[in-house]
């Protein structure tokens, strides 16, 4: 199963669905595709999902296809899944910014994710992404605390 998802942003992002629309994708797709209306006969389309039932699509998703935003993508990351991230574009108005597509570079760039982005195929991507090696996300956050606390104490001796 794969599973999609869109995120809760007003904005529309038809975008993605038309990418997987076309796609000779054959698995079942289950889509979360917020306040995106789109209507398919490929895929199982439902606006919202709660949270335990999209914890076990993502446990039982084969590839994860997502919008860059944060919790979409490292939701998928922390289970070890595969992951296609798409990030929305102000230019098509998806999003306001595009600070999703230095979240879907950074991933990309970190190995944690494929990327499909106006200049690739998802086809090329889900061909690709059968014998991806899942990198292990790990959080920079014990970094952070350390850094922070480091910064408290110095702050504290002046």
């Amino acid at each position: 199963m794969i599973l999609v998802t869109l995120g809760t942003q007003k904005e529309p992002f038809t975008r993605l669905l038309d990418y997987i629309e076309k796609s000779k994708i054959k698995e079942k797709i289950i889509v979360q595709a917020g306040h995106t209306k789109y209507s398919s006969k490929k895929m199982e389309i439902f606006e919202f999902i709660d949270y335990d039932k999209m914890n076990k699509y993502i446990d039982d998703a084969s590839v994860v296809i997502t919008h860059a935003g944060t919790g979409s993508v490292l939701m998928p990351l922390k289970k070890g899944k595969k992951v296609i991230v798409c990030s929305r574009l102000a230019k098509y108005h998806e999003h306001v910014d595009d600070h999703q597509e230095e979240l879907a570079e950074m991933f990309r760039e970190s190995g944690y994710v494929l990327e499909l982005t106006e200049s690739n195929d998802l086809d090329v991507l889900m061909k690709e992404i059968k014998n991806w090696k899942v990198k292990k996300y790990e959080t920079n956050s014990d970094k952070f605390k350390k850094v922070l606390s480091e910064e408290i104490e110095k702050y504290l001796r002046n």
